[in-house]
């Protein structure tokens, strides 16, 4: 291996490690201050952080004397309440289909890093056709098959929950389960079956906790909301729980846009279009696999170089597609909002006015990693374009 293919290899395995960070990173920060919001109590304002997977709370717990707090405000929920007033939809209506593919993306990407790390065709395109299977089957699993959300990362559940204006408790206690408004799942249920023999077998005369991760409580809660919205609606029209990733999208987008708006004339024909669109996206990604391993299949050519150029301009993708949904926040709002204003287009980055409210917006630490990113492909792209000259 000659030194410049060392060194483009050792620039793509830093990337790769990365970007794996990334994912788990806050990538962009928003916040609002007012005077009823003193920055004794908020000294960040009202602060959310957007992940790729969710936007989660950005407010920290006060610990002064002066101030006692159990828990941090939830600033996501608070946010919503304030962008509510102005016809604006809450924030988990925004990003669906990303938020939702993430993780699948991001394996997309590394699979690309590491086909580009291959300097021999017929291995990468060996590489590239295993992982890219495993993604597929994992991909199809999540989003069509019965409880495919267990296949989901931890982090996009809780923000389905967190959206919802719900918390999670971690121990249910079987002698109590009656009175939780929650339909346990089949691996809740054999669990449940498996403790109580150990206990009948004792002649312990306790009633069985379970101990639930924070994964499989927020699923189960959000199939408790699921299904009491689903015996609010007309029988014909009741779905019922499968658990799927497509399934939890359509939902929770139709429940998060009528959190505030509950206006179903104009609620369906949305989800509609985002599920026909998710649809879309899911073939794309399985049609974008295959071109990519035929393009593996050299050294050479726009879908090759496509392998590095593609997760070089994450950071890219990422402002156009921030700024087009900051965007459509504005230039969507519903009529049932208590204050008219005219459509208008969010701070993307700096600081913003709106009405008695300053809004401010600045990336955080994984866009940070973004840009560092880009700069490890582009000096691995640069060395691996000399050392195929040179063996040409």
């Amino acid at each position: 291996m000659s030194k410049k293919n060392l060194i483009s290899s050792v620039l793509i395995a830093a990337a790769i490690g990365v970007l794996i960070a990334i994912f788990y990173s806050p990538i962009w920060w928003v916040a609002l201050t007012a005077p009823n919001y003193p920055e004794e109590a908020f000294p960040d304002g009202v602060r959310i952080e957007f992940h790729m997977n969710g936007v989660f709370n950005g407010c920290k717990k006060i610990e002064k004397e002066e101030i006692t707090e159990d828990e941090a405000l939830d600033c996501v929920h608070e946010m919503d309440t304030i962008n509510h007033y102005v016809g604006m939809y809450p924030i988990a209506s925004g990003g669906v289909i990303e938020r939702a593919f993430s993780q699948f993306m991001v394996a997309l990407l590394g699979v690309m890093l590491l086909g580009f790390l291959c300097r021999k065709p017929k291995i990468r395109m060996l590489i590239m056709s295993v992982c890219f299977a495993g993604l597929a089957v994992w991909m199809y699993l999540t989003w069509y098959a019965k409880d495919g959300l267990s296949y989901q990362n931890p982090g996009y559940i809780h923000a389905l929950v967190t959206a919802l204006d719900q918390d999670t408790e971690r121990d249910l206690p079987v002698s109590d389960a009656d009175d939780v408004n929650v339909k346990p799942s089949e691996a809740l249920i054999k669990l449940r079956e498996a403790q109580n023999l150990e206990t009948m077998s004792t002649a312990v005369e306790k009633p069985v906790v379970v101990e639930m991760s924070e994964k499989l409580a927020n699923i189960n809660h959000l199939r408790g909301t699921f299904d009491k919205a689903q015996e609010r609606k007309p029988e014909a029209e009741r779905l019922a729980w499968d658990g799927s990733g497509s399934q939890m999208m359509s939902w929770h987008y139709a429940a998060s846009l009528g959190k505030y708006f509950n206006n179903p004339a104009e609620i369906k024909p949305m989800v509609a279009t985002m599920a026909m669109v998710a649809e879309g996206v899911f073939w794309g990604i399985l049609a974008v696999m295959v071109l990519l391993v035929f393009g593996a299949r050299k050294n050479s050519g726009l879908l090759y170089w496509l392998l590095v150029l593609v997760p070089m301009a994450l950071p890219l993708f990422f402002l156009i597609e921030y700024s087009a949904w900051l965007w459509w926040y504005g230039h969507t709002l519903n009529d049932m909002g208590a204050f008219t204003v005219k459509p208008f287009m969010p701070t993307v980055f700096g600081q913003g006015k709106v009405a008695q409210f300053t809004t401010h917006s600045y990336p955080a630490i994984g866009f940070g990693l973004m840009l560092l990113m880009s700069v490890l492909l582009g000096l691995a792209a640069l060395m691996r374009r000399k050392a195929l000259k040179e063996e040409e």
